[in-house]
């Protein structure tokens, strides 16, 4: 339950409103605070005093809260207490539980992923597992949310599931005892050629310098010459673990990152204050347009300093940093304090959220205002938008055929029953399906029901729309008819054409329930262009030097 009283509100929201006026006069401001503070406060009297129906104190405040909040960026957020734990586990990687990830399909609960060395993993659950029942508490109608509460508890409890395994009838009873649960930031890091490590940084949490330093010391030890580092989908997180990971590439003393915000005593300028672990091995850092924050940092410093080749798509571009303020009755408040620039002066902020338009959205700088700055051999880069690879490699569009197949929760189904029919299979990086074991799983899929429309079909639809809208239609009816019988989509066909993007998504789905997490890492690397682009650049010391700009 939120517990939010009047006086936390109004504590709570001049720090909000502070942002959203902009009076050259101090006391102007104030008195404009102070007038719409006491508007809110008789607004909410009179709305509780009079509505027709009984209003619910802690919920109208929290709807205000996000509302205003929202109105400034998507990062400032009110953190009621019932929430604090989840946020804790966001930034530590840790909490109490059974140490699974699991997730709710077709309205059903799944094992999605056990983590290494678990209580999960310890007790047998595998994925695919259905959880009917935590503790007899049936999970029919509970949301995510609902069953995470229940999984999660002090370490050291015990916790009973109910489970329902594919392939067999009678359901099975798993206890479990809770233990303190470390998420990885690093889930992988191998070998992916004899001389070429790969390290796979997930998140940003706590320890994950200490997670990557001690893989990059290991690989090295396994002769690993060069170093592939996988930031894709990285979505960020601690400043301090962006700054330290950076510290292992470069040299001591150097600056990595600085950040500027309205309270200048917050400015600060963040150093490398360790020794580095390699400053000369040859880096390939892979990047997609979902990775941001922490990772942009990381990115920025490496190319910055021309310390590697970037590789993949332009980051997302989130150059804003966030810090944690106490509230009344153990809330937070998790505001924008501050934007931050890497080492060459740019800030990658790719929204400008203190200018929106008149219906309130906001939209991306246009590569036409971003500045240009250089690297330390002198390349240029640019600010605003992300950061731009090296290299950049097209993003593999995913047909809507597998969109389907995997909302409907059709590869994940087949990869239960496969499993149930095969013991074992082979190493992850060697499994791989026959034309017939796809064929069978085609054939499994004609009694399925599922269906998607193509970009191309939406595309037509619309001009068949815009024709009638015009008064075109009647003239080119017959074309638009020979048009649909050409181009829209066909279940059987596609299975065909599409064969080798629905092959790999099922042989992924299939090495989860043998080899976990890593071994999905490991099956992807034969179908991965952003990963063989890295592996051919390091193994091209005149392209890497040159794409460096080093003599």
């Amino acid at each position: 339950m939120i517990k939010v009283r009047k006086s936390l509100l109004f504590a709570a929201i001049p720090a909000a409103l502070l942002g959203g006026f902009a009076f050259s006069d101090p006391g102007e401001r104030y008195f404009e605070i102070a007038k719409n503070l006491e508007i809110f406060g008789t607004l909410f009297r009179e709305v509780n005093n009079f509505y027709v129906d009984e209003v619910n104190p802690n919920h109208v405040m929290k709807v205000g809260i996000d509302a205003m909040l929202k109105s400034l960026d998507p990062y400032t957020d009110y953190i009621p207490e019932d929430e604090i734990e989840d946020y804790r586990t966001m930034t530590t990687g840790q909490y109490g539980g059974i140490g699974a990830v699991v997730g709710s399909r077709m309205g059903k609960t799944y094992v999605i992923m056990p983590h290494d060395n678990s209580p999960a993993v310890r007790a047998g659950l595998k994925v695919g597992d259905e959880i009917t029942k935590i503790d007899d508490i049936d999970l029919k109608n509970k949301t995510y949310l609902d069953v995470n509460k229940l999984l999660r508890g002090q370490a050291g409890t015990p916790v009973k599931l109910t489970i329902k395994r594919y392939g067999q009838d009678k359901s099975i009873e798993v206890p479990l005892t809770r233990e303190n649960i470390k998420i990885d930031n690093v889930p992988y890091h191998g070998m992916v050629t004899n001389d070429i490590g790969y390290i796979h940084l997930e998140d940003f949490t706590s320890g994950a310098v200490r997670e990557v330093k001690n893989a990059l010391i290991e690989l090295k030890g396994k002769g690993a010459k060069k170093i592939v580092l996988d930031l894709r989908d990285n979505p960020g997180g601690l400043l301090s673990e962006a700054v330290n990971i950076s510290n292992l590439f470069v040299s001591k003393d150097v600056e990595i990152v600085s950040t500027k915000g309205k309270v200048t005593d917050w400015n600060k300028v963040y150093t490398a204050l360790n020794p580095p672990v390699d400053t000369d091995i040859p880096v390939a850092v892979l990047t997609s347009s979902r990775s941001a924050s922490a990772a942009e940092i990381v990115s920025g410093v490496i190319q910055d300093y021309d310390r590697g080749v970037l590789i993949g798509q332009r980051t997302y571009g989130k150059g804003l940093v966030q810090v944690t303020r106490p509230l009344s009755y153990n809330s937070q408040l998790k505001v924008t304090t501050a934007k931050y620039y890497i080492p060459s002066g740019r800030c990658i902020q790719a929204i400008d959220y203190s200018h929106r338009n008149e219906d309130g959205s906001v939209g991306k700088i246009p590569d036409s205002l971003r500045v240009a700055f250089k690297t330390k051999s002198g390349r240029v880069v640019y600010d605003g938008g992300g950061i731009s690879p090296d290299v950049e490699v097209e993003k593999s569009l995913i047909p809507q055929i597998l969109f389907s197949l995997d909302n409907k929760n059709l590869l994940f189904d087949y990869a239960n029953k496969y499993t149930n029919e095969h013991a074992s299979i082979k190493s992850p990086k060697e499994f791989k399906l026959t034309d017939a074991e796809y064929q069978e799983f085609v054939k499994w899929l004609g009694s399925k029901d599922y269906d998607y429309t193509t970009q191309v079909e939406r595309s037509v639809e619309d001009l068949i729309a815009y024709a009638k809208k015009e008064k075109y239609y009647e003239d080119i009816q017959e074309q638009i008819k020979a048009l649909k019988n050409k181009m829209y989509h066909n279940k059987e066909s596609d299975l065909q054409k599409f064969k080798t993007e629905v092959k790999e998504a099922l042989e992924e789905e299939i090495v989860a329930r043998y080899y976990f997490e890593k071994g999905m890492v490991e099956a992807s690397f034969d179908n991965d262009k952003e990963l063989k682009a890295a592996v051919e650049v390091l193994n091209d010391p005149a392209r890497y030097s040159k794409l460096l700009n080093k003599k």
